[in-house]
Protein backbone atom coordinates (compact mmCIF):
# COMPACT_ATOMS: atom_id res chain seq x y z
CA UNK A 1 0.00 0.00 0.00
CA UNK A 2 2.88 2.36 0.85
CA UNK A 3 4.43 1.82 -2.61
CA UNK A 4 1.03 2.37 -4.25
CA UNK A 5 0.50 5.71 -2.44
CA UNK A 6 4.03 6.82 -3.34
CA UNK A 7 3.36 5.94 -6.98
CA UNK A 8 0.07 7.83 -7.00
CA UNK A 9 1.64 10.90 -5.40
CA UNK A 10 4.44 10.81 -7.98
CA UNK A 11 1.88 10.45 -10.79
CA UNK A 12 -0.24 13.41 -9.62
CA UNK A 13 2.70 15.61 -8.60
CA UNK A 14 4.55 15.15 -11.90
CA UNK A 15 1.54 16.23 -13.93
CA UNK A 16 0.65 19.11 -11.64
CA UNK A 17 4.20 20.46 -11.50
CA UNK A 18 4.46 20.32 -15.30
CA UNK A 19 1.08 22.02 -15.60
CA UNK A 20 1.80 24.81 -13.10
CA UNK A 21 5.30 25.30 -14.50
CA UNK A 22 3.84 25.63 -17.97
CA UNK A 23 1.58 28.45 -16.86
CA UNK A 24 4.40 30.21 -15.01
CA UNK A 25 6.56 29.91 -18.13
CA UNK A 26 4.03 32.07 -19.97
CA UNK A 27 4.16 34.67 -17.16
CA UNK A 28 7.96 34.77 -17.35
CA UNK A 29 8.06 35.08 -21.14
CA UNK A 30 5.29 37.70 -21.13
CA UNK A 31 7.33 39.71 -18.61
CA UNK A 32 10.42 39.33 -20.80
CA UNK A 33 8.49 40.51 -23.89
CA UNK A 34 7.17 43.54 -21.98
CA UNK A 35 10.66 44.40 -20.72
CA UNK A 36 11.93 44.35 -24.32
CA UNK A 37 8.98 46.32 -25.74
CA UNK A 38 8.39 48.83 -22.90
CA UNK A 39 11.53 48.74 -20.73
CA UNK A 40 11.74 49.18 -16.96
CA UNK A 41 8.56 51.31 -16.84
CA UNK A 42 6.72 48.52 -18.64
CA UNK A 43 7.91 46.09 -15.95
CA UNK A 44 6.80 48.52 -13.24
CA UNK A 45 3.38 48.87 -14.94
CA UNK A 46 2.92 45.12 -15.13
CA UNK A 47 3.82 44.75 -11.45
CA UNK A 48 1.32 47.47 -10.53
CA UNK A 49 -1.56 45.67 -12.30
CA UNK A 50 -0.59 42.13 -11.18
CA UNK A 51 -2.72 42.20 -7.98
CA UNK A 52 -5.84 42.19 -10.18
CA UNK A 53 -4.91 38.73 -11.47
CA UNK A 54 -4.55 37.57 -7.87
CA UNK A 55 -8.23 38.45 -7.41
CA UNK A 56 -9.21 36.39 -10.47
CA UNK A 57 -7.04 33.43 -9.47
CA UNK A 58 -8.04 33.58 -5.81
CA UNK A 59 -11.74 33.45 -6.71
CA UNK A 60 -11.12 30.45 -8.95
CA UNK A 61 -9.19 28.69 -6.17
CA UNK A 62 -11.78 29.66 -3.55
CA UNK A 63 -14.45 27.75 -5.44
CA UNK A 64 -12.20 25.26 -7.27
CA UNK A 65 -10.11 23.88 -4.41
CA UNK A 66 -13.02 23.97 -1.95
CA UNK A 67 -15.50 22.47 -4.39
CA UNK A 68 -13.06 19.79 -5.56
CA UNK A 69 -12.34 18.85 -1.94
CA UNK A 70 -16.06 18.36 -1.29
CA UNK A 71 -16.26 16.38 -4.53
CA UNK A 72 -13.36 14.08 -3.52
CA UNK A 73 -14.73 13.50 -0.02
CA UNK A 74 -18.14 12.44 -1.36
CA UNK A 75 -17.70 11.05 -4.88
CA UNK A 76 -17.18 7.43 -3.77
CA UNK A 77 -19.62 7.00 -0.90
CA UNK A 78 -22.16 9.80 -1.54
CA UNK A 79 -22.07 10.80 -5.24
CA UNK A 80 -25.63 12.14 -5.13
CA UNK A 81 -24.49 14.96 -2.81
CA UNK A 82 -22.13 16.42 -5.41
CA UNK A 83 -24.12 15.84 -8.60
CA UNK A 84 -24.79 19.56 -9.28
CA UNK A 85 -21.84 21.06 -7.40
CA UNK A 86 -19.56 21.63 -10.40
CA UNK A 87 -22.31 23.22 -12.52
CA UNK A 88 -23.37 25.58 -9.75
CA UNK A 89 -19.83 26.81 -9.13
CA UNK A 90 -19.08 27.35 -12.84
CA UNK A 91 -22.30 29.36 -13.27
CA UNK A 92 -21.55 31.48 -10.21
CA UNK A 93 -17.97 32.17 -11.34
CA UNK A 94 -19.06 33.22 -14.84
CA UNK A 95 -21.63 35.68 -13.47
CA UNK A 96 -19.43 37.05 -10.71
CA UNK A 97 -16.40 37.40 -13.02
CA UNK A 98 -18.42 39.40 -15.52
CA UNK A 99 -19.57 41.84 -12.83
CA UNK A 100 -15.96 42.27 -11.62
CA UNK A 101 -14.76 42.93 -15.20
CA UNK A 102 -17.40 45.63 -15.76
CA UNK A 103 -16.45 47.36 -12.49
CA UNK A 104 -12.72 47.29 -13.33
CA UNK A 105 -13.27 48.76 -16.79
CA UNK A 106 -15.61 51.45 -15.47
CA UNK A 107 -13.32 52.52 -12.62
CA UNK A 108 -9.93 51.86 -14.24
CA UNK A 109 -8.47 55.27 -13.36
CA UNK A 110 -9.06 55.14 -9.59
CA UNK A 111 -8.14 51.43 -9.52
CA UNK A 112 -4.67 51.92 -11.04
CA UNK A 113 -4.08 54.99 -8.85
CA UNK A 114 -4.96 52.89 -5.81
CA UNK A 115 -2.55 50.17 -6.99
CA UNK A 116 0.31 52.68 -7.11
CA UNK A 117 0.43 54.10 -10.64
CA UNK A 118 2.04 57.52 -11.06
CA UNK A 119 2.41 59.95 -13.97
CA UNK A 120 5.01 57.68 -15.60
CA UNK A 121 2.94 54.49 -15.48
CA UNK A 122 -0.74 55.51 -15.22
CA UNK A 123 -1.63 55.54 -18.92
CA UNK A 124 -0.04 52.15 -19.63
CA UNK A 125 -1.64 50.65 -16.52
CA UNK A 126 -5.13 51.83 -17.53
CA UNK A 127 -4.77 50.44 -21.06
CA UNK A 128 -3.58 47.07 -19.75
CA UNK A 129 -6.28 46.86 -17.07
CA UNK A 130 -9.22 47.73 -19.34
CA UNK A 131 -8.32 44.93 -21.74
CA UNK A 132 -7.14 42.27 -19.26
CA UNK A 133 -10.20 42.74 -17.00
CA UNK A 134 -12.31 40.68 -19.41
CA UNK A 135 -10.14 37.62 -18.78
CA UNK A 136 -11.50 37.50 -15.21
CA UNK A 137 -14.53 35.21 -15.66
CA UNK A 138 -12.50 32.84 -17.87
CA UNK A 139 -9.67 32.58 -15.33
CA UNK A 140 -12.15 31.86 -12.55
CA UNK A 141 -13.89 29.11 -14.54
CA UNK A 142 -10.56 27.67 -15.67
CA UNK A 143 -9.32 27.26 -12.09
CA UNK A 144 -12.55 25.55 -11.09
CA UNK A 145 -12.37 23.15 -14.06
CA UNK A 146 -8.71 22.28 -13.46
CA UNK A 147 -9.31 21.40 -9.81
CA UNK A 148 -12.45 19.36 -10.43
CA UNK A 149 -11.05 17.48 -13.44
CA UNK A 150 -7.85 16.67 -11.54
CA UNK A 151 -9.94 15.27 -8.67
CA UNK A 152 -12.08 13.37 -11.18
CA UNK A 153 -8.98 11.19 -11.82
CA UNK A 154 -7.78 12.99 -14.94
CA UNK A 155 -4.63 14.98 -13.99
CA UNK A 156 -3.10 14.19 -17.39
CA UNK A 157 -5.70 16.35 -19.14
CA UNK A 158 -5.08 19.31 -16.82
CA UNK A 159 -1.38 19.03 -17.66
CA UNK A 160 -2.12 18.95 -21.39
CA UNK A 161 -4.47 21.93 -21.09
CA UNK A 162 -1.86 24.06 -19.34
CA UNK A 163 0.95 23.13 -21.74
CA UNK A 164 -1.25 23.78 -24.79
CA UNK A 165 -2.34 27.10 -23.28
CA UNK A 166 1.26 28.12 -22.57
CA UNK A 167 2.72 27.29 -25.97
CA UNK A 168 -0.18 28.83 -27.87
CA UNK A 169 -0.37 32.02 -25.82
CA UNK A 170 3.38 32.64 -26.03
CA UNK A 171 3.02 32.68 -29.83
CA UNK A 172 -0.04 34.96 -29.60
CA UNK A 173 1.81 37.21 -27.14
CA UNK A 174 4.75 37.60 -29.52
CA UNK A 175 2.40 38.24 -32.47
CA UNK A 176 0.50 41.05 -30.73
CA UNK A 177 3.50 42.70 -29.01
CA UNK A 178 6.07 42.52 -31.81
CA UNK A 179 4.25 41.38 -34.96
CA UNK A 180 1.53 44.00 -34.61
CA UNK A 181 3.68 46.47 -32.65
CA UNK A 182 1.04 46.82 -29.92
CA UNK A 183 3.47 46.62 -26.97
CA UNK A 184 1.55 46.78 -23.65
CA UNK A 185 -1.84 46.52 -25.42
CA UNK A 186 -0.63 43.37 -27.16
CA UNK A 187 0.37 41.79 -23.86
CA UNK A 188 -3.08 42.55 -22.45
CA UNK A 189 -4.83 41.07 -25.51
CA UNK A 190 -2.80 37.86 -25.20
CA UNK A 191 -4.00 37.53 -21.59
CA UNK A 192 -7.57 37.15 -22.88
CA UNK A 193 -6.63 34.06 -24.86
CA UNK A 194 -4.84 32.26 -22.02
CA UNK A 195 -7.76 30.86 -19.95
CA UNK A 196 -9.97 30.42 -23.03
CA UNK A 197 -7.48 28.02 -24.64
CA UNK A 198 -7.21 26.07 -21.37
CA UNK A 199 -11.00 25.76 -21.13
CA UNK A 200 -11.25 24.52 -24.72
CA UNK A 201 -8.75 21.72 -24.05
CA UNK A 202 -10.47 20.81 -20.77
CA UNK A 203 -13.76 20.17 -22.59
CA UNK A 204 -12.17 16.89 -23.74
CA UNK A 205 -12.86 15.56 -20.25
CA UNK A 206 -16.38 14.77 -21.42
CA UNK A 207 -14.83 11.82 -23.33
CA UNK A 208 -12.94 10.53 -20.28
CA UNK A 209 -14.25 6.99 -19.56
CA UNK A 210 -14.35 7.15 -15.77
CA UNK A 211 -15.63 10.68 -15.31
CA UNK A 212 -18.27 11.56 -12.74
CA UNK A 213 -18.43 15.28 -13.55
CA UNK A 214 -21.29 16.66 -15.59
CA UNK A 215 -21.88 20.24 -16.68
CA UNK A 216 -25.35 21.66 -17.19
CA UNK A 217 -27.16 24.92 -16.56
CA UNK A 218 -27.81 25.20 -12.85
CA UNK A 219 -28.63 28.31 -10.87
CA UNK A 220 -26.12 28.52 -8.01
CA UNK A 221 -27.31 27.88 -4.49
CA UNK A 222 -25.53 30.40 -2.26
CA UNK A 223 -25.39 27.85 0.55
CA UNK A 224 -23.51 25.43 -1.73
CA UNK A 225 -21.19 28.21 -2.94
CA UNK A 226 -20.53 29.20 0.67
CA UNK A 227 -19.69 25.62 1.67
CA UNK A 228 -17.18 25.31 -1.17
CA UNK A 229 -15.73 28.72 -0.32
CA UNK A 230 -15.24 27.73 3.34
CA UNK A 231 -12.91 24.89 2.31
CA UNK A 232 -11.21 26.90 -0.43
CA UNK A 233 -10.59 29.99 1.67
CA UNK A 234 -7.06 28.97 2.68
CA UNK A 235 -5.93 28.48 -0.91
CA UNK A 236 -7.67 31.66 -2.01
CA UNK A 237 -6.04 33.66 0.77
CA UNK A 238 -2.64 32.24 -0.18
CA UNK A 239 -3.14 33.35 -3.78
CA UNK A 240 -4.67 36.69 -2.84
CA UNK A 241 -1.81 37.34 -0.45
CA UNK A 242 0.48 37.42 -3.50
CA UNK A 243 -1.49 40.37 -4.84
CA UNK A 244 -1.75 42.09 -1.47
CA UNK A 245 1.98 41.68 -0.80
CA UNK A 246 2.80 43.01 -4.29
CA UNK A 247 0.61 46.03 -3.53
CA UNK A 248 2.40 46.66 -0.21
CA UNK A 249 5.83 46.02 -1.71
CA UNK A 250 5.12 48.48 -4.54
CA UNK A 251 3.98 51.26 -2.23
CA UNK A 252 6.79 50.83 0.29
CA UNK A 253 9.43 50.61 -2.45
CA UNK A 254 8.09 53.77 -4.12
CA UNK A 255 8.37 55.57 -0.78
CA UNK A 256 11.93 54.31 -0.17
CA UNK A 257 13.20 54.56 -3.76
CA UNK A 258 11.57 54.83 -7.21
CA UNK A 259 9.97 52.94 -10.13
CA UNK A 260 13.26 51.10 -10.73
CA UNK A 261 12.96 49.48 -7.30
CA UNK A 262 9.40 48.45 -8.25
CA UNK A 263 10.74 47.07 -11.55
CA UNK A 264 13.40 45.12 -9.61
CA UNK A 265 10.64 43.69 -7.43
CA UNK A 266 8.79 42.85 -10.64
CA UNK A 267 11.74 40.66 -11.65
CA UNK A 268 11.87 39.00 -8.21
CA UNK A 269 8.11 38.48 -7.98
CA UNK A 270 8.01 36.89 -11.43
CA UNK A 271 10.78 34.48 -10.44
CA UNK A 272 8.74 33.80 -7.29
CA UNK A 273 5.79 32.86 -9.50
CA UNK A 274 7.85 29.96 -10.89
CA UNK A 275 8.92 28.88 -7.39
CA UNK A 276 5.33 29.06 -6.14
CA UNK A 277 4.10 27.18 -9.22
CA UNK A 278 6.41 24.26 -8.49
CA UNK A 279 5.48 24.21 -4.80
CA UNK A 280 1.77 24.49 -5.60
CA UNK A 281 2.11 21.71 -8.16
CA UNK A 282 3.45 19.33 -5.49
CA UNK A 283 0.83 20.40 -2.94
CA UNK A 284 -2.02 20.06 -5.45
CA UNK A 285 -0.70 16.62 -6.38
CA UNK A 286 -0.89 15.44 -2.78
CA UNK A 287 -4.29 17.04 -2.09
CA UNK A 288 -6.67 14.71 -4.01
CA UNK A 289 -4.96 11.58 -2.66
CA UNK A 290 -4.99 12.86 0.92
CA UNK A 291 -8.67 13.86 0.57
CA UNK A 292 -9.69 10.49 -0.85
CA UNK A 293 -7.80 8.45 1.76
CA UNK A 294 -9.03 10.67 4.58
CA UNK A 295 -12.62 10.32 3.37
CA UNK A 296 -12.23 6.53 3.48
CA UNK A 297 -10.58 6.59 6.92
CA UNK A 298 -7.15 5.32 5.76
CA UNK A 299 -5.04 7.58 7.98
CA UNK A 300 -1.78 5.70 7.41
CA UNK A 301 -2.12 6.42 3.69
CA UNK A 302 -2.84 10.09 4.41
CA UNK A 303 0.38 10.29 6.45
CA UNK A 304 2.34 8.56 3.69
CA UNK A 305 1.00 10.96 1.03
CA UNK A 306 2.10 13.92 3.16
CA UNK A 307 5.52 12.40 3.86
CA UNK A 308 6.16 11.74 0.17
CA UNK A 309 4.97 15.24 -0.72
CA UNK A 310 7.35 16.83 1.79
CA UNK A 311 10.30 14.81 0.43
CA UNK A 312 9.57 15.97 -3.13
CA UNK A 313 8.97 19.56 -1.99
CA UNK A 314 12.30 19.84 -0.18
CA UNK A 315 14.25 18.26 -3.04
CA UNK A 316 12.82 20.72 -5.55
CA UNK A 317 13.36 23.68 -3.18
CA UNK A 318 17.07 22.83 -2.85
CA UNK A 319 17.45 22.66 -6.64
CA UNK A 320 15.62 25.98 -7.11
CA UNK A 321 17.72 27.73 -4.46
CA UNK A 322 21.01 26.57 -5.98
CA UNK A 323 19.93 27.73 -9.46
CA UNK A 324 18.77 31.15 -8.22
CA UNK A 325 21.94 31.88 -6.25
CA UNK A 326 24.35 30.49 -8.87
CA UNK A 327 22.75 32.25 -11.85
CA UNK A 328 21.52 35.38 -10.08
CA UNK A 329 23.00 37.97 -12.44
CA UNK A 330 22.18 36.20 -15.74
CA UNK A 331 18.56 35.84 -14.57
CA UNK A 332 18.34 39.55 -13.66
CA UNK A 333 20.06 40.62 -16.89
CA UNK A 334 17.51 38.63 -18.87
CA UNK A 335 14.78 41.07 -17.78
CA UNK A 336 16.97 44.17 -17.56
CA UNK A 337 16.88 44.82 -21.32
CA UNK A 338 17.68 48.53 -20.86
CA UNK A 339 20.75 47.61 -18.78
CA UNK A 340 19.59 49.86 -15.96
CA UNK A 341 22.22 49.97 -13.21
CA UNK A 342 19.55 50.94 -10.67
CA UNK A 343 17.34 47.96 -11.49
CA UNK A 344 20.35 45.59 -11.42
CA UNK A 345 21.56 46.92 -8.06
CA UNK A 346 18.16 46.61 -6.38
CA UNK A 347 17.44 43.14 -7.81
CA UNK A 348 20.89 41.64 -7.17
CA UNK A 349 20.68 42.61 -3.49
CA UNK A 350 17.04 41.67 -3.03
CA UNK A 351 16.93 38.29 -4.77
CA UNK A 352 19.17 36.27 -2.40
CA UNK A 353 17.56 37.83 0.69
CA UNK A 354 14.01 37.19 -0.56
CA UNK A 355 14.65 33.57 -1.57
CA UNK A 356 16.30 32.44 1.66
CA UNK A 357 12.69 31.63 2.53
CA UNK A 358 12.22 29.27 -0.43
CA UNK A 359 12.23 26.10 1.71
CA UNK A 360 9.64 27.43 4.14
CA UNK A 361 7.47 28.85 1.34
CA UNK A 362 7.27 25.39 -0.26
CA UNK A 363 6.58 23.53 2.98
CA UNK A 364 3.95 26.04 4.12
CA UNK A 365 2.01 25.70 0.87
CA UNK A 366 2.15 21.92 1.26
CA UNK A 367 0.87 21.91 4.84
CA UNK A 368 -1.83 24.52 4.26
CA UNK A 369 -3.29 22.56 1.33
CA UNK A 370 -2.89 19.30 3.27
CA UNK A 371 -4.99 20.70 6.11
CA UNK A 372 -7.66 21.68 3.58
CA UNK A 373 -7.54 18.16 2.14
CA UNK A 374 -8.25 16.57 5.54
CA UNK A 375 -11.17 18.92 6.21
CA UNK A 376 -9.34 21.16 8.71
CA UNK A 377 -10.53 24.35 7.05
CA UNK A 378 -10.21 26.52 10.16
CA UNK A 379 -6.55 25.67 10.77
CA UNK A 380 -5.75 26.07 7.08
CA UNK A 381 -7.55 29.41 6.99
CA UNK A 382 -5.74 30.70 10.08
CA UNK A 383 -2.30 29.80 8.74
CA UNK A 384 -3.09 31.43 5.38
CA UNK A 385 -4.29 34.55 7.17
CA UNK A 386 -1.08 34.73 9.21
CA UNK A 387 1.14 33.99 6.22
CA UNK A 388 -0.38 36.43 3.78
CA UNK A 389 -1.60 39.23 6.00
CA UNK A 390 -1.27 39.31 9.79
CA UNK A 391 2.47 38.63 9.91
CA UNK A 392 3.69 39.61 6.43
CA UNK A 393 2.15 43.06 6.06
CA UNK A 394 3.28 44.42 9.44
CA UNK A 395 6.69 42.81 8.81
CA UNK A 396 7.08 44.72 5.52
CA UNK A 397 6.28 48.04 7.20
CA UNK A 398 8.30 47.48 10.38
CA UNK A 399 11.36 45.97 8.71
CA UNK A 400 11.34 48.72 6.06
CA UNK A 401 11.50 51.28 8.88
CA UNK A 402 14.33 49.42 10.62
CA UNK A 403 16.46 48.20 7.71
CA UNK A 404 15.31 50.11 4.61
CA UNK A 405 14.93 48.25 1.31
CA UNK A 406 16.82 45.18 2.60
CA UNK A 407 14.25 44.94 5.37
CA UNK A 408 11.48 44.86 2.76
CA UNK A 409 13.11 41.86 1.05
CA UNK A 410 13.68 40.10 4.40
CA UNK A 411 10.02 40.37 5.42
CA UNK A 412 9.11 37.33 3.30
CA UNK A 413 11.56 34.77 4.75
CA UNK A 414 10.82 36.06 8.28
CA UNK A 415 7.09 35.50 7.76
CA UNK A 416 7.49 32.06 6.20
CA UNK A 417 9.72 30.80 9.05
CA UNK A 418 7.20 31.87 11.71
CA UNK A 419 4.29 30.28 9.82
CA UNK A 420 6.31 27.08 9.23
CA UNK A 421 6.80 26.63 12.99
CA UNK A 422 3.07 27.06 13.64
CA UNK A 423 2.02 24.81 10.71
CA UNK A 424 4.39 22.05 11.85
CA UNK A 425 2.83 22.10 15.32
CA UNK A 426 -0.73 21.84 13.93
CA UNK A 427 0.04 19.02 11.47
CA UNK A 428 2.12 17.06 14.02
CA UNK A 429 -0.69 17.25 16.59
CA UNK A 430 -3.19 15.92 14.04
CA UNK A 431 -0.92 12.99 13.13
CA UNK A 432 -0.41 12.17 16.82
CA UNK A 433 -4.19 12.17 17.25
CA UNK A 434 -4.56 9.62 14.44
CA UNK A 435 -1.82 7.47 15.95
CA UNK A 436 -3.53 7.46 19.35
CA UNK A 437 -6.86 6.51 17.75
CA UNK A 438 -5.20 3.56 16.00
CA UNK A 439 -3.64 2.41 19.29
CA UNK A 440 -7.04 2.53 20.99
Amino acid sequence: MKAMINGEVRHYVTRNVIATLGLSLYVIIDTLFISIAAGALGLATLNIVLPIFSIFNATGLLLGVGGATIFSLNKVLHPEKVKDLFSQLITFAALFGTVVAILLVTFAHPVVDFLGADDQTRQMAMIYLRIAAWSGPFYMCSYICVNFIRNDNNPTLTMKATLTETLTVIAIDWFFIFGCGLKIEGAALAVLFSPVISLLVLTRHRKFPGRQLTLHWQLPNLKTVGRAASLGTASALSELSNGVSIYFFNHVLLQLANNYAVAAYGVISNIAIVVLAISNGVALGVQPIASREFGEGHFANVRQALKRGIQITLSLAVINFIILITFKMPIIDLFNTEHSSQLAAYASTGLPIYFTGIFFIALNLMMILFLTAINMARASFTLSLLRGYLILLPAILIMAKLFGINGVWAAVPFTEIVVFILATIVVTQQIKKWNSEVEL
